[in-house]
Formats: C-alpha cells, sequence, structure tokens
C-alpha cells in the first residue's frame, strides 16, 4: 500500500483587501464592526493526496495561486481553511534568495540554512563539501552572496536544498535561473531522490519539464484547483486554458452559446499568447491584421507537440495597391536567435492584390521538428520596388509558441532519425 507524503484536505488561502490604506484602520476601530475589506481568494478548495516517491509539477498562470499553496505546505503562510499534512523533513526553495543573508559568505549561509532545518553546526559542516562540490561556484563561497549572480545564488540555493537529506523537495520556479547544465544537474538529482523514496513537488512554467520528470500534474488557474493527475492530460487541459477554449467549451457542455468557428477564425490573435512589447515598422501599405497557431487537430494553441503538423495562419490587409508583395514568417529562441523561417517568395506562393482596401489569409503548414521549449514568432509584410525591398510591416518577437516534447536530441531541431542495428 502506498504511504502518503503530502496531503492537503480542501485547504483555501483568503486576503482581507483594502481601497484605501486608511479602511484598515477604520475597520478595526469601528464600533458597528463595519466591514470596509473585500475578500481575495488566493487559494480556493485544493485536495490532493501524494505518495512517497512521487514527482508532483503544479502548473498554471501567474497569479493562479501556486506560489501561495506550496508556501503553504512548507508552513510559511497558514491555510485560511483546511488540513495540511506532510511526512518527514521537508526541504523547500521557494523565492530566490529566501532564507539567506546577503551579507554572509556562501559559507556562512550553508551553516545558517542548515540551523533552521534543525541541524547542529557539526552536522552542516559536514555536509559542505557535497554542497560546495554541487554548486560549483568556486571561491565565491568564500564572498557574501550580496554580489552573486542570479545563476550563482540559485546554484548554491539549490545545493543547499537537496543536500541536507530532505524527506520532501518543494521547488517554486527557481531551476529557470541556472543555465541548462546546472538544469540537466539538477534534474539528474530529481531522479535520485524519487528512486530513494523521496517526493518532489515544483511549480514550473517549462511544460516538457513536467511531463519529463514527474509522476502527477496538478493544474491551478484563478486558485481553483481545475484538474489533477496524469501529467499528459492535466497539461492538454492547460493548452486549452492558455489560448482562451477550456471555459468556452465548459460552456458549450452546458449548452450556453460560444463562438462559431469562423468568429475564432477572424479573431485568432486575441486567443494567442501575444507579447506586449513587441517591436513593429514599416510603411503599413499592408499590415498584418490577425494572427493564429492550429495544432494538427486544426485548433487553435500556442502550444504544440514535437513533429507535430501544424498551420501559422496570417491574416493581412491591403491598405494602396501592391505589387507581388511577401509574406514571412521566423521562428526565434529566447534568446534572440534566428532559428528557422520562410516567406511566400521562397515557398512559390504568390499573393495577390486585388486592389482597394481587402484582407487575405497566408496558411504556412509544417511539421516543427524544434526541440521541446519556448519559442518567439516574428512576423512580415514586405515588396520589391526595383532592386529595393520594401518593408510594409514587420512584427518582432510577436507571439509566444511552445512546443512539448518527451524527450529532446542534440542541438536545435530533431533529426527525425529511424534508427537501426544489425549484428
Amino acid at each position: 500500500m502506498d504511504e502518503a507524503a503530502v496531503v492537503v484536505d480542501h485547504v483555501g488561502k483568503q486576503y482581507h483587501t483594502y481601497r484605501r490604506n486608511v479602511d484598515r484602520f477604520f475597520e478595526a476601530v469601528s464600533f458597528r464592526q463595519r466591514k470596509l475589506h473585500e475578500v481575495f481568494s488566493a487559494v480556493e478548495d485544493v485536495s490532493f493526496t501524494l505518495n512517497k516517491g512521487e514527482s508532483l509539477g503544479i502548473i498554471g498562470l501567474n497569479g493562479s495561486g501556486k506560489s501561495t499553496l506550496l508556501k503553504m505546505i512548507t508552513g510559511v503562510l497558514q491555510p485560511s481553511r483546511g488540513n495540511i499534512r506532510v511526512e518527514g523533513r521537508v526541504s523547500a526553495l521557494l523565492e530566490l534568495g529566501a532564507g539567506f543573508n546577503r551579507e554572509y559568505t556562501g559559507i556562512q549561509n550553508i551553516i545558517l540554512n542548515g540551523k533552521i532545518m534543525g541541524y547542529t553546526e557539526a552536522e552542516i559542516r559536514r555536509r559542505i563539501p557535497e554542497i560546495a562540490e554541487f554548486a560549483d561556484i568556486g571561491r565565491f563561497l568564500e564572498q557574501p552572496v550580496k554580489v552573486y549572480s542570479s545563476g550563482m545564488f540559485a546554484r548554491l540555493a539549490f545545493a543547499v536544498a537537496i543536500n541536507v537529506d530532505p524527506d520532501v523537495l518543494i521547488v517554486d520556479e527557481a531551476l529557470s535561473v541556472g543555465d541548462v547544465f546546472f538544469q540537466s544537474k539538477c534534474y539528474h538529482k530529481f531522479d535520485e531522490f524519487q528512486k530513494k523514496g523521496k517526493t518532489i513537488l515544483f511549480v514550473s512554467h517549462d511544460l516538457n519539464s513536467v511531463v519529463k520528470y514527474c509522476s502527477r500534474c496538478l493544474l491551478l488557474d484563478r486558485g481553483k484547483q481545475i484538474a489533477f493527475g496524469d501529467c499528459k492530460e492535466v497539461v492538454d487541459i492547460y493548452r486549452k486554458i492558455l489560448v482562451h477554449q477550456y471555459y468556452d467549451q465548459d460552456r458549450q457542455g452546458n449548452g450556453q452559446a460560444t463562438e462559431s468557428r469562423s468568429a475564432v477564425f477572424s479573431d485568432m490573435k486575441k486567443k494567442m499568447r501575444l507579447n506586449p512589447s513587441f517591436s513593429e515598422y514599416g510603411d503599413h501599405a499592408i499590415t498584418i491584421e490577425d494572427f493564429g497557431i492550429f495544432n494538427g487537430r486544426q485548433e487553435l494553441t500556442g502550444v504544440i507537440q514535437k513533429g507535430e503538423e501544424c498551420t501559422f495562419a496570417i491574416r493581412v490587409r491591403f491598405h494602396r495597391e501592391v505589387a507581388d508583395p511577401i509574406v514571412a514568417i521566423t521562428i526565434k529562441d529566447l534568446r534572440g536567435t534566428e532559428l528557422c523561417g520562410t516567406n511566400t517568395l521562397l515557398e512559390g506562393c504568390q499573393v495577390r492584390d486585388r486592389g482597394g482596401d481587402h484582407t487575405g489569409v497566408v496558411r504556412f503548414r509544417q511539421k516543427l521538428l524544434l526541440q521541446g521549449g519556448q519559442y518567439l514568432i516574428c512576423l512580415g509584410v514586405t515588396s520589391y520596388q526595383g532592386d529595393e525591398l520594401v518593408v510594409h510591416q514587420r512584427l518582432y518577437d510577436y507571439c509566444h509558441l511552445q512546443i512539448l516534447s518527451q524527450y529532446n536530441t542534440v542541438g536545435i531541431y530533431d533529426m527525425a532519425s529511424e534508427v537501426e542495428y544489425e549484428a
């Protein structure tokens, strides 16, 4: 029989919010017990049981209550209602730098955190060589942590958290700060922990890591528990939430009206994750009016499975006559490196101008073999006037794309090799 390591039973966390700071005082001294606050539910009625040796990925949009839930599990916050039971020693890496004194050296902070965990100074000093080897920040261990980079901070904090022999390890998005090699080392440590029967809970926006490393997944949205269980199934639900389709389908199931397919297609970008600070320029003779990404099931989404056939749809509007316009799409990584792209001229697709104010849609269909990860989409409309390239509109870092993959090969794209061995 499985033994429960973490039990969360109908847990909720509420806060009182005030329109003015002075209202808090007036409410406290009111003889009539006037209520000048509004109740905000950060977490509402969350329940799940996690057994020893299991790993739980917690996903959801920003503000969905993920960090608040972890803080209640660690005891940093007390729930407003419900009960939480955690078996064994807990080590938590919540906010970067939490529990660290910035004036202390790395060594002094290791000892400080060990004492917080209940170890004697002699016990934690015996673990320092192991912690130092994992953190791999060299002579900076003897320096005040206020001079550390965010990556060095993450290395030391994670090294301390995992080398104090916890029964339950809780990590809140801290791994996103470290470099790819350090992240790989951390995930190897996750595997070791699971084999030892230890329990892991971690918040991540990297859906690939959740699917690959977690045995279960919890999805929160607006403080409420949406799903708990198989990672792939929960991630599929989250993909619908990302493009505002989950609640639409729920209303449809209850007999309420939803948008027609044509309405969705005519307003695609409202359901995409657009960059609020994208760059744009051009003479606007032709503009990009709408954009959407469709998966193999023709669902509008910003999350694609690696190797899945998908479609990029770009609606352009002609404001004046332009001969032989060219519509382009480029995919970049988060560092800004252009990884791949194409346009209608290269693909032999002629975009015809009918004259006058009108629109047209260009669809790029392909299988994406980029590795699992986060990407940015850039769009453009240009044309040639004689030998000169004229930019009508370019949208840099316009839209977010996430590619899911159960495994990644070497480099930026998967060669999709078929491998055979013959003896």
